[in-house]
């Protein structure tokens, strides 16, 4: 993890308050950027985000699905957790905690849009990110690498259909046309995309020619997502003057969802006899959030000054403190995992190496 990686939250601040500042020094120019946009799609924000995905989206490999079967027990948890637990579990978090508990400190006409954002942080699992932590955790690359490129193409269908459920049991109006063009425009064409650059990067120049490729794309990608709060912040800046409080106050569903994710994920993975470095990045893909595709899917739906565009925010703004806690904490319980557990990581590498590979016929 690099060192500018290590520090993104610092980053976020540093660009909260550039934001801010430059919102009230220059408000003409954000507002000249907000109205550059055709059916509810702001190009300059648009053009940033692509920044962002595609080159994360370059790194998944969606050859590894033939390799779903392996790690089955892993596979299903983390699917359970992403689909079937982490949208529900936030939206039900997001209404108790800004419909009642938090509600006085809150903005209040932006309720509504602050729990849909939730909504859609936690209706996107993590794509790029989950590398970082998983290797931090020493987890199988193998199974890391299949389980990213299975949940990218669940979300290709099931993200739309589960956001539009929750926002409608939120009683929150949902607009479908602009929701169904944020699926095509930041998750379908970019997966078209990145895969067709990757397969002609690695026709050409292999891994080390897709690896100097990524390298040359990460200041990119790192400069579009700190640009994009900068314009973000710049518009939300009267907001959280108003309300200092905010910030702080959308990071506790937050911070509560992911280590809930984590503890259940981590704690189903010993209960079926998972090995410890399948366990650890399931827990931690269970957790983590594409907050990139949140951050676009707010903007698009409700607005670059809505409180949904500022929940997906402290998602980013809590995202790598919050996730390095989380691998501290797998890591310093492998003991008591592996004594819970049926298999080791050693017993799985072993098997790996003594197990004859019948594809290639008798020796």
């Amino acid at each position: 993890m690099s060192r500018f990686d290590r520090y993104l939250t610092v980053w976020v601040v540093l660009c909260m308050v550039a934001g801010i500042l430059a919102g009230r020094i220059v408000p003409g120019v954000f507002e000249h950027v907000a109205a550059l946009e055709l059916a509810e799609v702001n190009f300059p924000v648009a053009a940033l985000i692509w920044l962002m995905i595609v080159p994360m989206l370059m790194k998944v490999d969606f050859t590894a699905l033939a390799a779903v079967r392996e790690h089955w027990r892993g596979m299903g948890v983390t699917l359970f957790i992403n689909w079937g637990v982490k949208p529900f579990s936030m939206a039900l978090l997001g209404w108790l905690f800004l419909e009642h508990v938090l509600r006085a400190w809150l903005p209040a006409g932006q309720i509504d849009s602050t729990i849909a954002g939730l909504i859609l942080l936690a209706a996107a699992p993590c794509t790029a990110m989950v590398f970082v932590w998983s290797h931090l955790a020493g987890g199988e690359p193998n199974f890391t690498l299949t389980q990213v490129a299975l949940n990218d193409s669940i979300m290709v269908f099931a993200f739309a259909p589960i956001v539009g459920v929750l926002l409608g049991i939120a009683a929150i109006t949902v607009p479908w046309q602009t929701l169904l063009l944020s699926v095509g425009l930041y998750i379908v064409i970019p997966v078209l995309l990145a895969q067709l650059v990757r397969r002609s990067v690695l026709a050409r120049g292999g891994e080390p020619g897709l690896r100097r490729l990524l390298a040359i794309l990460q200041p990119l990608t790192l400069g579009a997502l700190l640009a994009t709060l900068v314009v973000l912040f710049a518009f939300q800046g009267t907001q959280i003057l108003a309300q200092p409080l905010v910030i702080v106050l959308l990071a506790v569903p937050i911070l509560i969802q992911v280590y809930f994710n984590a503890s259940l994920g981590y704690l189903l993975n010993r209960a079926l006899g998972e090995a410890h470095c399948v366990a650890a990045p399931s827990a931690l893909i269970g957790a983590s959030n594409f907050f990139e595709l949140a951050v676009a899917t707010a903007i698009s739906l409700f607005g670059i000054a809505s409180g949904a565009a500022l929940a997906t925010v402290v998602g980013v703004l809590v995202e790598v403190p919050v996730m390095l806690s989380v691998v501290r904490i797998v890591n310093r319980t492998r003991g008591w995992y592996e004594r819970g557990s049926a298999t080791s990581c050693g017993a799985r590498a072993d098997a790996r190496v003594t197990t004859p590979d019948r594809s290639r016929g008798p020796a």
